[in-house]
């Protein structure tokens, strides 16, 4: 494909996604296939010769638009948001265009494999991947930080001694901080112990958070080689204080050593929020790293009203949301800072010759490589760039309110309705609902809903009762989308509740 067919093929391709986008709504939510289905529909190998890109485009709607579900869709409530827009897809678009590796603020292999080959000045002067792509990065995250009211030391400035990077998600967040965590925790125990080694530090380590927190926190764990331990919550399904002390307590008292706890603000169940300002004392004066996973919450923090929810950040070492949720980024986009980036650096900097260069004690540059687990990165700053200028403070904010607004007038519908419970606080975008009644019976009822692919719906678990979560997800959801909803799932609770009492089911 030359410059020519890729300007005609770009604006076709650029029609459908338009296309798609304008009209999603009029697609089935959830797909109608088995597992398996697309082997059947291509052929087992690779074609020996190019193929056009006509054949390739026909085969979009034909293969794989039936196996997609329509995460976009007005009638989509699953999971969380994921975000998107028309400003940070043509952001995507420049960066696959643009296509550099930005590991480093310099560092182009290309040059790096000739520099080596002549002059050692040349290896030391000429490296250049993509300085704007660390640069733009670096003060994004300091533009997000303010619109978040996040603690100065969190920011970069000119010369900060904490800053913000972009992970792929929170899951990834989540690690970065752990296994730095972990480091800092050995290096400082071996100080005061000299006798105690790695091995033995390792095997007394500890890691908590809430019983709600997501399972990106355990997976976390597991991969750092470290204990795990739940936090009971309470009524509110968050993490206080006392029930944090209690069991660090415990484990001190059994010659282990807590060094993590991640707190989480807007958990994936029920959108609850652990009491930072109880958690964070505790942890400071016990040399515990806390985390914050605000991975859907965070982009509520932009606006004013919701701000009280991130009191006690400040206690906190590294913090992290996700734009690519709720702040119209497209994924992948986790914003993660620290307080301390030396914290991250000391763990996982490495710096083989290759990746040396003349700026990086001048200590005018940022090396993202040593911030992440891998090495090469996207320019996914530019998605943040083209956003935060074409919506501007004020739009992201009405964005993140028309949401909140739909969701409290999906809670009145649902409390309007005596046959119906909500099961937790709704404060964000997020409502936890459930027939009164048996887990079997909201069980079925989940079947309905989906098995209907009018809407689409998962559930959770609270404590013992089997809850459905309603999140309002699309970029385009209205308020006649929400009232759609709502009339579809009361009609199949009343079909629902005739057949069992029909059947003499125990509701």
């Amino acid at each position: 494909m030359d410059p020519e067919e890729f300007r005609k093929r770009g604006k076709e391709m650029v029609d459908y996604v338009a296309d798609y986008l304008e009209k999603i709504e009029k697609r089935q939510v959830f797909p109608d296939v088995e597992p398996g289905y697309l082997r059947t529909l291509i052929p087992d190998c690779a074609p020996q010769d190019p193929e056009s890109f006509e054949d390739v485009f026909k085969d979009i709607e034909k293969i794989i638009m039936p196996g997609v579900t329509h995460w976009h869709s007005p009638y989509f409530f699953a999971y969380f948001p994921s975000a998107s827009s028309f400003p940070a897809l043509l952001a995507d678009m420049l960066c696959g265009g643009i296509g550099c590796v930005g590991f480093s603020w310099v560092c182009s292999l290309g040059y790096i494999y000739i520099a080596m080959r002549l002059f050692s000045l040349f290896f030391f002067s000429s490296q250049a991947a993509s300085p704007a792509c660390t640069e733009l990065e670096t003060v994004m995250l300091d533009w997000l930080g303010k619109m978040l009211s996040l603690p100065e030391e969190f920011l970069a400035g000119k010369d900060g001694q904490g800053g913000g990077v972009i992970q792929g998600s929170a899951s990834e967040a989540t690690l970065v901080a752990l296994l730095a965590a972990r480091t800092k925790t050995i290096r400082r125990v071996q100080s005061e112990k000299p006798e105690l080694t790695e091995a033995d530090i390792m095997g007394r380590l500890v890691a908590y958070a809430s019983d709600q927190a997501h399972s990106s926190v355990e997976r976390a764990a597991l991969i750092g080689g470290v204990k795990m331990k739940n936090v009971p919550s309470d009524d509110t399904f968050a993490v206080c204080g006392s029930a944090l002390k209690k069991v660090l307590d415990e484990d001190k008292a059994s010659g282990l050593i807590p060094f993590f706890f991640c707190a989480t603000l807007g958990t994936t169940p029920c959108c609850s929020f652990d009491k930072l300002l109880e958690l964070g004392p505790i942890c400071n004066n016990e040399n515990i790293w806390m985390h914050i996973d605000a991975a859907y919450a965070g982009s509520a923090f932009i606006c004013p009203e919701f701000r009280h929810l991130l009191n006690g950040v400040e206690f906190t070492d590294s913090f992290n949301f996700n734009p690519h949720k709720w702040l119209l980024v497209n994924f992948d986009c986790s914003a993660m800072w620290v307080k301390k980036r030396s914290d991250l650096i000391g763990a996982f900097k490495l710096e083989p010759l290759y990746l040396q260069h003349h700026h990086q004690e001048s200590g005018l540059v940022t090396d993202y490589r040593h911030w992440q687990i891998p090495l090469g990165r996207r320019f996914r700053s530019l998605k943040l760039w083209f956003v935060l200028r074409m919506y501007g403070v004020t739009g992201l904010q009405e964005h993140i309110r028309k949401h909140v607004r739909l969701s409290h007038q999906f809670e009145h519908l649902v409390l309007q309705d005596e046959r119906f419970e909500i099961c937790a606080e709704v404060v964000l975008g997020l409502v936890c609902f459930r027939l009164k009644g048996s887990n079997e019976l909201n069980k079925a009822l989940l079947k309905s809903i989906n098995e209907a692919k009018k809407i689409h719906l998962v559930p959770c678990h609270l404590r013992e009762k089997f809850v459905l979560r309603f999140a309002i997800c699309s970029r385009t959801v209205e308020s006649t989308h929400v009232k759609f909803a709502w009339q579809h799932i009361s009609q199949l609770a009343t079909e629902l509740l005739k057949t069992w009492e029909q059947n003499g089911h125990q509701q």
